[in-house]
């Protein structure tokens, strides 16, 4: 229990309920505004967060809503009830429905829709793909990332496989390591594109954009292979195979060409889209079965607003 003079909180909470902690204000601390007195007191909060709570009305003074700036008094009561913050419930299950195009007890391979994000992050803490596979396989809570060896962008629709065990986890990101996890897109790119070719250029951080990514040297080292299916006035429709697994790759890789993704709203710039997300599909994905050895292969069909965009792009 905390008295004057200490440092230490009283927690209280029942089960289920939102945190609370009890504090006193000890001497060494009279004088000090309500923010810092707090940031003190609570180390390992951030200091964006305590100002957050107090905003918000989730701390009191000797039981009534104080503001930052507020001067303490030794022996004040200081409640904070530590609302819950997004990130905190981000490896929940959730009811999401999954298109499962195959499962067994080492593995199941998600054919995932555009707009459904991977796994949870900065602004997307519910809702992902992990909230789902928790649900549907509880047993993957126990696994790094609920068993995912590797990912997809959010508007990128296709293939993924999970793994259900430490061992099959293991064997998978050894095989992706090992660049024999075979991964085929279908792409429709900007621009008219002439036969086949590859793209080796290494990946890094767009050095003033932040959140982009770029051909940069010193970046991971990365391939992309690409050869046309079909070829239209202004797009070219590729089937492009990567040989690494860097974030963006063939968005990149097809921007630094000249050939950016249609419908791409980071790399294909301003102007008009005849898509709203890029038009990238994870359309096969091969790899050696975890259980059994054998050679297992998946294919999924285009989404129906690539379907369509094609379709548009093929009518005189």
């Amino acid at each position: 229990m905390s008295n004057p003079g200490s440092r230490s909180a009283n927690y209280s909470a029942g089960e289920g309920a939102i945190p609370r902690l009890h504090l006193t204000i000890p001497l060494e601390m009279a004088g000090l505004r309500l923010d810092q007195a707090l940031a003190r007191l609570l180390p390992r909060e951030s200091r964006s967060r305590l100002a957050r709570l107090i905003e918000e009305g989730h701390v009191t003074v000797d039981g009534s809503a104080a503001a930052s700036r507020r001067k303490m008094k030794s022996g004040e009561a200081v409640d904070v009830t530590l609302a819950a913050r997004p990130a905190d419930n981000a490896f929940a299950p959730e009811a999401i429905a999954l298109t499962i195009v195959h499962e067994d007890e080492s593995l199941l391979v998600v054919d995932k829709p555009a707009g459904l994000v991977v796994h949870p992050g900065s602004g997307n803490w519910a809702g992902t793909m992990l909230n789902a596979l928790l649900h549907h396989a509880p047993r993957t809570r126990d696994l790094p990332r609920a068993g995912i060896v590797h990912r997809l962008d959010k508007d990128t629709s296709g293939l993924l496989v999970v793994a259900k065990s430490e061992a099959a986890q293991a064997h998978l990101v050894r095989q992706l390591q090992a660049r024999s996890v075979k991964r085929t897109y279908l792409a429709l790119a900007r621009g008219r594109i002439e036969g086949a070719g590859t793209v080796d250029a290494p990946i890094g951080r767009h050095p003033v954009h932040r959140t982009r990514m770029a051909v940069a040297e010193g970046g991971k080292p990365a391939v992309t292979h690409y050869r046309v299916r079909e070829a239209f006035e202004h797009h070219t429709l590729l089937e492009c195979g990567l040989e690494t697994g860097r974030t963006h790759q063939i968005r990149v890789h097809l921007a630094s060409i000249g050939h950016p993704l249609e419908g791409d709203p980071v790399y294909a710039g301003r102007g008009p889209k005849l898509l709203a997300r890029q038009a990238l599909h994870a359309w096969k994905l091969a790899f050696r079965h975890p259980a059994s050895g054998e050679s297992v292969r998946f294919e999924s069909p285009l989404p129906a607003d690539l379907r369509a965009l094609l379709a548009s792009l093929r009518s005189p």
